[in-house]
């Protein structure tokens, strides 16, 4: 139990370091890149499901074959 709790409060720290510190990529910078790759995928749904379902469906055509 107290290798959970040391985790945890490992964890914590790194977090807390990492969301103050002052170099490297900032916190803001680094939610808008998340806004803008969760726009990309919201607006492209569509072809990204397709692309995928097609490259599952080569796969698994083709691994018939093996």
């Amino acid at each position: 139990m107290w290798k959970i709790k040391n985790l945890m409060y490992r964890i914590n720290v790194r977090v807390r370091q990492t969301l103050t510190e002052e170099r490297g990529i900032s916190t803001v910078e680094l939610i808008l890149v998340l806004v803008v790759i969760i726009g990309l995928v919201i607006i492209f749904k569509s072809q990204l499901t397709s692309l995928v379902e097609s490259i599952f469906s080569k796969i698994t055509s083709e691994s018939a074959g093996i």
